[in-house]
């Protein structure tokens, strides 16, 4: 259930305007019009009524996109004679469609996966067998973790104490969204993150608290810079001549995520390691009325982690590392 969360957040937040109106229509990505994600009628929400123009009347399409896996996520070649399955689960109607009728179904009638191979020289071969002999090939990668969870209606405020227990995860994107919505609902756009009257937002690493004044918008007031600035200086893109195609008008209305670099120089969009931490990350959220409707809190986090594979072809993956 948490997949369709992650690919969003990391195509959403990756790539700038060029790319989105570009090859990311390969995978049907048309931005939603802020203010009109729940729209089920096309008129005023510009993605839908694009997808719709492709999808009306049970038209035959196409769509092609990267999976957003962990290993994929890394640039070195897997190992010749290493096994690899690849394991696609299907979301349920009701969580992919938008409908008044209710009741309309998507067939996928044929999917194929695409896998580059690379022809390596016998010499180099001879040179990894060797290698291989001394010590594991190592492959640094991002590992991503995406819980949920779930806040009652009625609720004004949430401490979750034990977010993460153990390693210290180097970036957490936060967003909410209806409990409605992430179960799946013909009327519901599961990616509608919702600021919910957000007053308070604030996380803990130990005692240590990040940011070190705790974000504090007024949405109604349309007072949000902090929280719509971490969209930025969270993602690594701060300052730079570069975005994420979200306005500031935008972020209150269906593009309310908050994003916090926690490694300790502030690196986590770069290549580099920071030594491993290990603590409690807890959260404290308050919002300025209490809560309508049931909503679930979705927690994007990303780890440095080794995957080692030896001369045999076993695979350690060490989450301590």
């Amino acid at each position: 259930m948490t997949y369709p969360y992650r690919s969003y957040i990391e195509s959403l937040l990756a790539y700038d305007a060029p790319a989105k109106n570009s090859h990311m229509s390969m995978r049907m990505w048309y931005k939603d019009t802020a203010g009109y994600m729940d729209e089920v009628k096309p008129q005023n929400n510009e993605g839908l009524k694009a997808r719709h123009e492709l999808t009306k009347n049970s038209k035959m399409f196409e769509v092609m996109g990267p999976i957003h896996s962990d290993f994929f996520n890394q640039d070195r070649f897997l190992l010749n004679n290493v096994e690899l399955r690849i394991k696609l689960t299907r979301q349920r109607d009701p969580f992919v469609l938008m409908s008044t009728f209710q009741n309309e179904k998507l067939l996928i009638l044929d999917a194929t996966l695409l896998v580059r191979k690379v022809r390596i020289s016998p010499t180099v071969l001879l040179g990894h067998a060797a290698a291989l002999e001394k010590a594991p090939a190592k492959y640094p990668l991002t590992r991503v973790d995406l819980k949920t969870i779930t806040i009652p209606a009625g609720l004004q405020d949430k401490t979750i104490s034990n977010l993460h227990l153990g390693q210290i995860p180097k970036r957490i994107i936060i967003g909410f969204v209806t409990n409605q919505a992430f179960n799946g609902h013909y009327q519901s756009n599961p990616y509608n993150f919702q600021h919910f009257n957000l007053n308070y937002l604030s996380l803990f690493v130990d005692t240590q608290q990040i940011p070190a004044q705790p974000l504090t918008p007024d949405f109604e007031r349309n007072l949000h810079i902090d929280a719509y600035n971490t969209l930025f200086s969270g993602t690594g893109i701060h300052w730079k001549d570069e975005g994420n195609d979200i306005t500031y008008a935008e972020y209150p209305r269906g593009y309310t995520l908050y994003a916090f670099d926690i490694s300790q120089d502030l690196s986590a969009n770069e290549s580099h390691w920071n030594l491993q931490r290990q603590g409690i990350v807890r959260m404290e959220v308050k919002f300025a009325k209490p809560l309508t409707t049931a909503v679930n809190c979705t927690v994007f986090s990303e780890f440095n982690n080794l995957i080692e594979i030896d001369k045999n072809r076993n695979v350690v993956v060490d989450f301590g590392v």
